[in-house]
């Protein structure tokens, strides 16, 4: 027999208390703790106790999982080969970022055997054959249900039996037999058990498109993370066209891969090759201007770095990171005063990573460090030049993982000079058709480049 009983949630992190609490002890965020009545019935607990068998691992009979293309060769890179069938993905961005127009190309070029199905609790039929038609999607494969409704959401799986399913969104679902507004914690936790549950009995594909919070997080609890088979992230500036589509969690594959897109009038389309996209509009040779190879995933692509340096006109000189790391970028800085003797404090500094990418990794350090002296002394870098190392706060050039990989992106897009680490000099091995410049300390760099 169900039994009603209130809880209090915090709707930051998902933790219960029997009491309302001003202070979350999980999360300790203030003010997040709000009363749900939650409906709890033994009868059914018991139920899926009683079915439940102990069985020896060793007598499990191991299958391998069957995978189908999505249409996309970058969005199965970062899936690790396709999507895999009766998974349960979880895709999440900010709002603007392109989430429903890649998820509706997917639908129409993925290729399963049977029917796809796209259910919508935030755009009407109408909405959705206008994004189609303005992609150029005409495909009687795909189905639209719109409805929030969890119950009548299975009741329609189990009618139409799809190969594929797409939720838009997680967050606008709601279950009757919870009293919590949709979108709430207790919401999201249980339609995303239901969804598991149907996905993996049926054997159904299914993507949920997931809110994001102002902190970048997928809204909800932290618990719908761990409930999916994968955790994608669609990432990019709202203003710019490049889209990466990252991968925090893979049960099926790495996670150390990413997938770039460019969001175009005819939809998302991908980068073949981003190197080449991105250093493209890059005209003339001006000072503070400078190529960096930076690692995306496993994959190497070079990046325009600019730095400018204009003498401050208020006590406290300002420093402005675009795609860069703030902290990094101050520290850069008092290593280039401190260890190479360039009198900048009294200089605003603003670096900016072209095409709207973000780079956190070290390896940039060098370039970043190049662009800003280059600015300062009005020295044009060579043109033909890649960047590669980190630096560290005595002023040395410190090696990056996957040189070798590095340098041949660099070669394979006609550039004749690289500046690097001399210890990752020594590592490359074989000969290539460029320069390679080790260096011990960021001095001997800026000697090099004819900065100093």
């Amino acid at each position: 027999m169900a039994k009603n009983q209130t809880v209090f949630v915090c709707s930051n992190c998902g933790n219960e208390s029997p009491k309302w609490l001003g202070k979350c002890p999980a999360c300790n965020s203030w003010n997040t703790f709000y009363e749900e009545k939650v409906i709890k019935d033994k009868t059914t607990n018991e139920r899926k106790v009683a079915s439940s068998q102990v069985m020896k691992l060793n007598h499990v009979e191991a299958q391998k999982y069957s995978r189908f293309h999505t249409g996309y060769e970058e969005l199965d890179r970062v899936l690790g080969g396709g999507l895999v069938q009766g998974s349960l993905v979880l895709l999440g961005g900010e709002p603007g970022i392109g989430k429903s127009t890649l998820i509706l190309q997917i639908c129409n070029k993925i290729q399963v055997d049977g029917t796809v199905l796209y259910i919508s609790g935030e755009e009407s039929a109408t909405q959705i054959k206008m994004r189609a038609d303005r992609l150029g999607i005409n495909n009687d494969n795909i189905l639209f249900l719109g409805e929030t409704s969890i119950q009548l959401i299975e009741e329609c799986m189990v009618n139409t039996k799809p190969a594929f399913v797409i939720i838009d969104s997680i967050q606008t679902m709601y279950s009757e037999d919870i009293t919590a507004a949709a979108g709430s914690v207790s919401q999201v936790r249980e339609i995303t058990a239901r969804i598991m549950q149907m996905c993996k009995r049926q054997n159904i594909t299914t993507i949920l498109i997931g809110h994001v919070t102002k902190d970048g997080n997928i809204a909800g609890p932290r618990v719908l993370e761990h409930m999916v088979d994968t955790v994608l992230y669609l990432e990019g500036e709202r203003y710019f066209s490049y889209r990466i589509l990252r991968s925090v969690k893979n049960r099926f594959g790495s996670t150390n891969e990413v997938g770039l897109f460019e969001m175009r009038e005819e939809g998302m389309c991908e980068i073949d090759n981003p190197s080449e996209i991105m250093i493209s509009e890059r005209d003339g040779n001006p000072s503070g201007s400078v190529i960096v190879a930076s690692l995306e995933g496993t994959r190497a692509m070079l990046i325009e770095i600019q730095a400018l340096l204009s003498p401050t006109a208020f006590g406290m000189p300002k420093r402005t990171g675009i795609g860069v790391d703030y902290n990094r970028l101050s520290l850069l800085m008092a290593v280039l005063e401190k260890r190479a003797g360039l009198r900048i404090s009294n200089y605003d500094a603003y670096v900016n990573v072209v095409s709207g990418i973000r780079i956190d990794e070290p390896a940039v350090d060098l370039g970043i460090a190049l662009a800003i002296a280059s600015n300062y002394k009005d020295i044009p870098l060579p043109k033909d030049l890649v960047a590669i190392g980190e630096i560290g706060l005595t002023g040395e050039v410190r090696s990056v993982n996957s040189i070798e990989k590095r340098v041949k992106e660099a070669e394979k897009m006609g550039f004749k000079t690289c500046v690097l680490a001399e210890n990752a000099r020594k590592q490359i091995r074989g000969k290539l058709n460029i320069n390679l410049i080790g260096v011990k300390e960021i001095k001997e760099a800026l000697r090099v480049c004819g900065i100093q």
